[in-house]
């Protein structure tokens, strides 16, 4: 399956100038922005009516870049990367460089690498990590597909990306584990 041109262009541009977009991720379908956006990152909480208190993840391409946006890469963080199957979030301590309002009062931030082409060539192209946080209103469940988004979330957001919209393979949300600053392992979902 491939994506057109102008479909990851219009999520570049709209991303590039602050917008807010829906997309298709290695999980469920997510809202996303420049992670380093503090503005952008405020209009999700607003679309999802969603306390700041509660932080959402990042998705990057590549975890060679991981180090820049926390202050230690834990070893076990790496061994966790190369032996997990399935989509994982691994939730990092002391994160730096991202918008303030991402990141959990005791500043930890979790972070996926995705394995997504659509989505990893956006970041990649970007420059910058992107947020993800499931395309519903807060307390709602996540929408198994692009057909189960409500209006409100798709009339929300700055551009909807046309790629995997009639894709009906049910995805699931990914595994999440918490890592301590003395490298400490906490599994909070399977």
């Amino acid at each position: 399956m491939r994506y057109e041109k102008e479909d990851i262009n219009k999520a570049i541009e709209v991303i590039q100038s602050g917008g807010i977009i829906l997309y298709p991720t290695d999980t469920v379908w997510g809202i996303g922005c420049d992670a380093t956006n503090e503005e952008a990152v405020r209009k999700i909480y607003e679309l999802k009516k969603r306390s700041d208190s509660k932080s959402m993840l990042v998705l990057m391409e590549n975890p060679g870049l991981i180090a820049r946006y926390i202050d230690m890469m834990p070893d076990v963080a790496w061994e966790l990367i190369e032996v997990t199957e399935k989509p994982l979030t691994i939730i990092y301590p002391n994160a730096k460089n991202l918008a303030p309002n991402l990141l959990s009062e005791d500043k930890t931030v979790g972070i996926r690498i995705t394995e997504e082409k659509f989505t990893s060539d956006l970041i990649r192209r970007i420059r910058k990590p992107l947020v993800s946080t499931s395309a519903n209103i807060s307390g709602e469940p996540t929408p198994g597909n692009f057909v189960d988004i409500s209006d409100e979330i798709k009339n929300g957001v700055d551009y909807v990306v046309e790629f995997r919209q009639g894709d009906m393979e049910k995805k699931q949300s990914s595994s999440i584990i918490k890592l301590g600053v003395g490298g400490e392992i906490e599994i909070l979902r399977k």
